[in-house]
C-alpha cells in the first residue's frame, strides 16, 4: 500500500520543496539581486517570470497573458491528473513516478500564477556571459519527468 502513495507524496513533496524554496527566495533576497554560490557558475537570484518557460512572453506580460496561462496550465494539469490516475490505478503500470513529478511542478508554477501574477525563479546557471534563464524546484520537476518520460517512451515502456 506504501508504493501506491508514494506518487501523490511525491506531487506533495515537489509542491512544498518548490514553495518552501520560493519563500525563503523571497524573503533572503530582495527582487532582481544576486547572491554568488560558485562564482562563474551558479548564483541565487531573485526574479519574477510574469510569462512563460524560459521567459518568454515576460517582457509584454499582461492580465490577458496571466489569466490565458492560467487558463491554459489549468487544461494541461486536467490532463495530467487524469493521465497519472488512470496509470496509476493500473496496478500492471509501472508507477509513473515521471508523471507524479510532472504534476507536482505544475502545481507549484500554477499555485504562484495564480496567487501572485507571476512565478518566483531563483536558481541562475552560466558560464561568462552566457546565462541559462533562471528557474526553480517546480521548473526542475517538469523538466525531468519529461525528460524521464521521453526516455520511457523511446525504450517503449
Amino acid at each position: 500500500m506504501t508504493r501506491r502513495w508514494s506518487g501523490p507524496a511525491l506531487v506533495a513533496a515537489v509542491f512544498a520543496l518548490d514553495r518552501v524554496t520560493k519563500v525563503w527566495i523571497e524573503r533572503t533576497l530582495e527582487l532582481w539581486s544576486t547572491r554568488p554560490v560558485v562564482p562563474g557558475f551558479f548564483d541565487l537570484v531573485h526574479s519574477q517570470n510574469r510569462g512563460m518557460a524560459f521567459g518568454l512572453l515576460n517582457d509584454g506580460a499582461t492580465d490577458v497573458t496571466r489569466w490565458l496561462l492560467i487558463a491554459v496550465s489549468l487544461g494541461v494539469l486536467a490532463f495530467l491528473v487524469y493521465s497519472t490516475a488512470r496509470a496509476w490505478r493500473d496496478p500492471k503500470s509501472a508507477l509513473p513516478i515521471p508523471m507524479f513529478l510532472i504534476l507536482g511542478g505544475a502545481l507549484g508554477n500554477l499555485y504562484d500564477r495564480a496567487v501572485q501574477g507571476y512565478v518566483t525563479d531563483f536558481a541562475d546557471f552560466y558560464v561568462g556571459t552566457w546565462h541559462w534563464p533562471a528557474f526553480n524546484v517546480a521548473d526542475s520537476a517538469i523538466t525531468v519527468g519529461a525528460i524521464w518520460m521521453l526516455l520511457q517512451v523511446s525504450k517503449g515502456k
